[in-house]
């Protein structure tokens, strides 16, 4: 899925987009074009969500990858990481709707998915 990751600054100006690779609680790993300096700070917006909403983070681990660099960053303010959880259902939701479509046939607004992936998969996902 891709991303935007903003660099060093506060403007809302696009670096272009990396694929993130995970979500786990309190981060997230994407691939980029380019290595990061750990302790890096960066600003994340994932264009799933349609508002302009960043998270804030700094990177933590930098590995090269097969078709660039694997990211890691890691979010301290509980606000970020309850922020980040959210992205993380939102996700779940948007692959659900896509895997839908592909196996099933059937073609879903996102809140027809959200409203089916809650129903079915909420009470699994992992509490805080």
């Amino acid at each position: 899925m891709p991303i935007q990751v903003v660099l060093d600054r506060v403007d809302d100006s696009d670096d272009g987009d990396e694929t993130l690779t995970n979500i786990s609680l309190g981060g997230l790993s994407f691939v980029s074009p380019e290595a990061l300096d750990v302790l890096q700070k960066v600003r994340v917006c994932i264009p799933l969500i349609k508002q302009n909403n960043f998270l804030e983070g700094r990177v933590v681990w930098c590995e090269k990858a097969k078709n660039g660099y694997e990211i890691g960053l890691e979010f301290d303010r509980s606000e970020e990481v309850f922020r980040l959880r959210m992205i993380e259902q939102i996700c779940h939701i948007e692959h659900y709707r896509r895997e839908v479509e592909q196996q099933q046939g059937r073609t879903l607004s996102i809140e027809e998915a959200a409203k089916e992936w809650i129903s079915e998969y909420a009470g699994d996902f992992p509490a805080l």
